[in-house]
């Protein structure tokens, strides 16, 4: 998806208003000094290692010129003590972190010991033991039943358009027309990067006598010709982008699809929501619906993958000898499958969260957004009955590159360019792993009133269905790396609350005071772009929350 050294600033270890009267629930003393002076930090040269690689979002800008959450050095500095002559590290409390997503693969080896239980539920006598409605929920639940595939928004409401509001569905119209006529150019576009994809690979096999190559076979090939050259830097950029050459090319064949689709105008001929789940998305009290396969109805999970990545990034079981490390140690994944191939739909976002909420999760990650909402009211709604549960919703802010303070995404806290409606609400963009002027990830959406803080999300590496791991890019894996910092601070103090955590996420992160380049190549203050004008760190953010 997608360098002179400069002067970068100090960072603000002041507390907010918000913040004054809060307790430690286990009286954490920290004595560590927070992360201050980052002028004048090297930028790094080289291409990053493995480990690197595999662990930036947990590197230290300091330590590892790197912009990472410090994540080691909290756990190091911070969250190890010394207890009968051992080092441990400090667990808190248990926190639930609800994942609204494509679903999670329950099963996958450094998951299966993180998942939240519903212990008022008895798993598989097909009963609602705890009378909430939903039959078996011992994870979680599955709003989308045996749904995969699906339309986008604009798509459904051009479709549905005589059950829906005249303005809402000129916007749709007016978007449908502008991608039909685009499609055909769309079209050639995606099966000259088929072709180049190839081609590429093709390459690179016969370079490296092999089927299936490393970044490392890649950069070791000295290219001599034109057409080599072409085939490593593309070599390069899939691999640390989207892993394999597999996935790119799913990705487009996909993409490839969509538009011969929409093209042949089998778009507004499908109802999946009508035809598999039999709801209707315009009605909100319609009883419950949907099942409790947390991964989806593929036996083989594939589409399972974006909540299974997610999940991983935010509560990974930590130092167990495999895969990755999740941000936070001692949270519990609550899975809630609401998020096809496409759009998701409103009513299942909301319904999704007041399940959260009424199921005692803390945290909230919502991985995921669209541009048109025909009923945006319900999720408002849901969030505000979140803040009144002292739940905090974590969420990505989009992947167009555009400036989300000028568009309006959904899911988002504002109506419009209005006030917030509730103070538990954190918007997250994406970083690159390269520290400077291009640390902004080119896909990131940006706002400098609707986009908190930045984390990172570019080549993130984290857990796949299937007991794998690879890599995936987007504000979809930023969200959870500073959901997983909420966890570790709701766990290591909790009586925080929402706000006050969110509060102290932003004013603890690392300033990033120089102009950066954007999606469309302009640069612009990053202090303008985000409502914070920081990078989230768990290393300050626990020392900020210990002087409360």
């Amino acid at each position: 998806m997608n360098n002179p050294i400069l002067k970068y600033g100090f960072m603000s270890i002041a507390a907010a208003t918000i913040l004054t009267g809060c307790g430690s629930g286990n009286n954490l003393t920290i004595v560590s000094p927070p992360i201050e002076n980052i002028d004048q930090q090297p930028l790094k040269a080289s291409e990053l290692n493995e480990f690197e690689a595999q662990n930036w979002k947990d590197l230290d800008l300091g330590q590892d010129t790197i912009p990472g959450m410090s994540v080691n050095k909290a756990y190091s500095q911070i969250l190890t003590m010394t207890k009968n002559g051992q080092q441990v590290v400090r667990k808190g409390e248990p926190v639930i972190v609800a994942v609204i997503d494509s679903g999670v693969d329950t099963e996958h080896e450094d998951l299966d010991g993180v998942l939240w239980v519903n212990e008022d539920e008895i798993p598989g006598n097909g009963i609602d033991d705890d009378k909430n409605g939903y039959i078996d929920d011992v994870h979680g639940w599955n709003f989308l039943g045996d749904i995969i595939e699906e339309n986008l928004e604009y798509e459904r409401i051009v479709r549905d358009a005589d059950k829906l509001p005249a303005d809402i569905v000129a916007k749709a119209r007016k978007e449908y027309n502008e991608k039909l006529s685009q499609a055909t150019e769309q079209k050639a576009f995606l099966e000259q990067q088929l072709q180049a994809v190839k081609e590429a690979q093709q390459t690179l096999q016969q370079a490296t006598g092999k089927n299936e190559f490393t970044i490392e076979d890649v950069n070791k090939i000295e290219a001599n010709n034109e057409n080599l050259n072409r085939a490593k830097l593309i070599g390069q950029q899939v691999i640390n982008n989207y892993e394999s050459f597999e996935n790119i090319l799913e990705l487009i064949n996909n993409d490839l699809n969509e538009t011969i689709a929409l093209l042949n105008g089998e778009k507004l001929k499908t109802n999946y929501r009508m035809d598999i789940l039999g709801d209707d998305p315009y009605v909100w009290d319609t009883g419950i619906y949907g099942n409790n396969e947390y991964s989806g109805p593929d036996p083989e999970k594939a589409d399972a993958f974006h909540g299974t990545h997610v999940a991983g990034i935010i509560a990974a079981e930590r130092d167990n000898g495999k895969g990755v490390n999740g941000v936070a140690n001692n949270a519990r994944i609550m899975v809630l499958r609401a998020v096809s191939q496409a759009d998701e739909y409103d009513k299942d976002v909301a319904k999704a969260i007041r399940y959260a909420a009424d199921n005692g999760a803390k945290v909230i990650n919502t991985s995921f957004g669209k541009y048109h909402s025909p009923n945006p009211e319900w999720v408002w709604e849901a969030i505000e009955y979140a803040a009144s549960k002292d739940v905090l919703i974590v969420n990505a802010a989009g992947n167009e590159g555009i400036d989300t303070d000028v568009t309006q995404v959904y899911p988002q806290d504002q109506e419009g360019a209005g006030e917030e409606i509730s103070d538990n609400f954190l918007t997250v963009g994406a970083l690159n792993y390269r520290y400077g002027p291009n640390v902004v990830a080119n896909f990131s959406n940006y706002g400098g009133r609707s986009v908190d803080v930045f984390a990172p999300g570019v080549a993130v590496y984290s857990t796949a269905p299937n007991n794998k791991y690879r890599n995936a890019g987007g504000t979809s894996m930023a969200s959870p790396a500073v959901a997983g910092v909420a966890a570790v601070l709701r766990s290591q103090f909790p009586k925080l609350t929402a706000a006050q955590t969110k509060q102290i996420i932003m004013d603890s992160g690392l300033t990033l005071p120089i102009d950066v380049v954007l999606g469309d190549d302009t640069t612009q203050a990053f202090t303008d772009i985000t409502v914070s004008g920081k990078m989230a760190n768990l290393y300050n953010a626990l020392i900020l929350a210990s002087k409360i």
